[in-house]
């Protein structure tokens, strides 16, 4: 079982910036990818950053310019650090984390979702 904690979530002004982390914890091998999502009322949860094999990057074109995606391999964390923040950014903001964990002797793949954090960005 692999365990995901979110911080970093709140309220800013437009043109702020704010900082989530993603902790993953649990009987973990080997972490493949990681990535953060959004979902805004009303509609579908989406990607808009992911790093796979701690090197490669991508980003949602909304996004692409203003968020950085990074991670901890020491601490298994996944960062986004989202700046110059609009009003459309506010989200409910998931991290997912994707890889193998140890399990009855073998490993199994796994891919586990964070409990989300509100970002909301309002003068």
């Amino acid at each position: 079982q692999v365990q995901l904690e979110e911080s970093g979530g709140g309220e800013v002004q437009p043109g702020g910036s704010l900082r989530l982390s993603c902790a993953a914890s649990g009987s973990i091998f080997r972490i493949n990818a990681m990535g953060w999502y959004r979902q805004a009322p009303g509609m579908q949860r989406a990607l808009i950053a992911r790093i796979i094999s701690g090197v490669s990057t991508d980003y949602a074109d909304s996004v692409k310019g203003r968020f950085t995606i990074s991670r901890d391999n020491d601490k298994n964390t996944v960062y986004l650090q989202m700046n110059s923040l609009k009003p459309e950014d506010t989200a409910v903001y998931y991290c997912n984390v994707a890889g193998s964990h140890y399990r009855g002797g073998g490993f199994e793949s796994f891919s586990s979702w964070g409990q989300g954090t509100q970002v909301t960005v309002s003068s």
